[in-house]
């Protein structure tokens, strides 16, 4: 895949604190939707405020977009984020068999992590941050108990893609998807997305700061929240943290 996708701005940092905080100080400048990435971040941050590993040779990036939809619609592109994610990983490695997409917005790689998304909303825009496992992952003792291991693409398959390579092809793959989300709405992303969901039809967690429920991973529904489906009956979670 080749070319960067029209009407999409392209800001390549070599350091920055993080490419989310980078997008928020850009914000008075943009005048349509644009990419930020930077080689090395020295203070990214995951879900929650956690830390972000982001050495060199890894990707670090971030969109920015204006939002003309509801906060709620508008963070359904969490799913086009992942399914990017996932088709420019089958682009660069020809491997789509080994990646999976973990609800709400991890990617695995034989069954570890190997990228993350985080939205954020700033006003009339959204912030969509994007982390891989490129060449280097953090360790299991970086990560929260229970979480899946973090893995990469080199340890995992002795490839190692240039991060701005990895830009471009992510690039074209999101730019697809946006416009057949602003065309056809969130149906048929929705059933792109389940086609590569990880634990669907299997008992899974999901835990959130107040509770825990367990129950079989049976749909992602029209909203974007996680269905299980319990002795009680079919639950609908928002947002949780999930554990398999």
């Amino acid at each position: 895949m080749t070319g960067w996708p029209q009407g999409y701005g392209r800001h390549v940092l070599e350091t920055v604190d993080s490419t989310l905080s980078e997008a928020q100080r850009m914000l008075p400048t943009l005048s349509g939707p644009t990419w930020i990435f930077a080689s090395e971040q020295t203070a990214a941050r995951g879900r929650r405020g956690r830390a972000w590993a982001t050495p060199r040779c890894n990707f670090a990036g971030t969109l920015i977009m204006r939002r003309a939809e509801e906060p709620g619609v508008a963070a359904l592109r969490s799913f086009l984020a992942a399914l990017a994610l996932y088709r420019a990983f089958d682009a660069v490695t020809g491997r789509p068999d080994v990646f999976a997409l973990k609800w709400p917005n991890d990617v695995l790689l034989r069954g570890g992590k190997v990228a993350g998304i985080l939205l954020e909303s700033v006003g009339d825009h959204l912030i969509i941050g994007i982390g891989v496992n490129l060449v280097h992952a953090p360790s299991a003792a970086e990560v929260e108990e229970r979480a899946l291991r973090p893995v990469s693409l080199k340890s995992e398959l002795g490839l190692t893609v240039p991060p701005e390579v990895f830009l471009d092809t992510l690039a074209t793959e999101y730019a697809a998807l946006e416009a057949q989300f602003l065309d056809q709405g969130f149906a048929p992303i929705r059933r792109a997305w389940l086609a590569h969901a990880a634990k669907l039809g299997e008992v899974i967690t999901a835990r959130t700061m107040r509770d825990e429920t367990v129950g079989t991973f049976e749909d992602v529904d029209e909203s974007g929240n996680l269905i299980l489906g319990t002795a009680a009956g079919p639950v609908a979670i928002t947002a949780a943290d999930v554990f398999f």
